[in-house]
């Protein structure tokens, strides 16, 4: 990358936090060292164009070559699917309130194409991009993050993803979550009960169904995700070393003494389509729920 082209994406990121339309840049600038607190709301997307955001995927890098993410003229961020990876902030971030709204489109793909359709959003991404998820030395699609899970029958499932730095060496991360187990063991978030670290590995949110599968279209009978291809209110509260899970109003997922605290935020392309129309960041004083 040249000097003007250095210059260029600088100025996209400074410009990011109001707004402004600047074209969107391939590659992360590191624009500041402490991570980013709102004062006021923060739109992730404009509604125009990715200034906010860098492009990484697993088979391609800093190249979108099959348009995964496109802002369509409505607005609309539509994630094609076709790939894994992700749209990831240039800046990092801390104590936020972060609202999306999204919906599922009707394509899967790849090695997903019958499972259940897959989304997420990493918090707290630390490390190099590709630092997680890669096998045999080859780099992966995610980063060293908290992950506020997005599938069908399983939003707001907390994953802790360990992954490594430039050196190769591993980042720790960790939550502390109360949990039950389920009738296979798998971890529930269950206010109350007994409090576990968890130095990898997933959470399930409250109301995960046990008969779960993956397959497409899959619904449990407690979901709170609205149905079909409908929008969906998902909501972060991040502050400190809490962390909380909203769906559709509802408390869904919940942990405390987090590592990673801060950082880049990742919105992720997991083989399903994907759109959208909010991904905002709001100011947090206090831990609300």
């Amino acid at each position: 990358m040249n000097i003007k082209s250095l210059l260029l994406l600088g100025l996209a990121v400074s410009l990011c936090l109001f707004a402004v339309p600047v074209s969107h840049g391939a590659e992360p600038v590191t624009a500041k060292v402490e991570p980013v607190i709102p004062t006021e709301v923060i739109p992730l997307l404009n509604g125009r164009d990715l200034s906010c955001f860098y492009t990484w995927l697993m088979d391609a890098g800093y190249e979108d070559p099959r348009r995964i993410f496109v802002v369509q003229p409505d607005g609309i961020l539509r994630i094609s699917g076709d790939g894994f990876g992700g749209l990831i902030t240039h800046h990092e971030y801390a104590n936020y309130h972060l609202v999306m709204e999204y919906r599922w489109g009707t394509a899967t793909w790849l090695t997903r194409k019958d499972r259940a359709r897959d989304g997420g959003l990493l918090l707290h991404c630390q490390g190099v991009d590709g630092g997680f998820g890669g096998k045999d030395g080859q780099p992966g699609p995610w980063m060293t993050s908290i992950e506020c899970q997005i599938i069908e029958g399983g939003v707001g499932d907390i994953l802790v993803l360990s992954g490594k730095n430039a050196k190769g060496e591993l980042i720790p991360a960790s939550a502390t979550c109360c949990i039950t187990r389920d009738r296979d063991g798998e971890a529930v978030w269950t206010p109350g009960a007994p409090p576990q670290v968890f130095p990898r590995g997933r959470i399930n949110w409250s109301g995960r169904d046990p008969d779960w599968k993956d397959v497409v279209g899959i619904r449990g009978k407690n979901d709170v995700e609205t149905p079909g291809e409908g929008w969906t209110t998902l909501e972060c509260f991040c502050f400190g070393g809490e962390i909380a899970y909203k769906v559709n109003g509802v408390i869904v997922n919940r942990a405390s003494d987090v590592q990673p605290n801060h950082g880049k935020i990742l919105l992720q392309t997991e083989a399903a389509e994907m759109y959208v129309r909010r991904l905002e960041l709001r100011p947090l004083k206090e831990m609300i729920p």
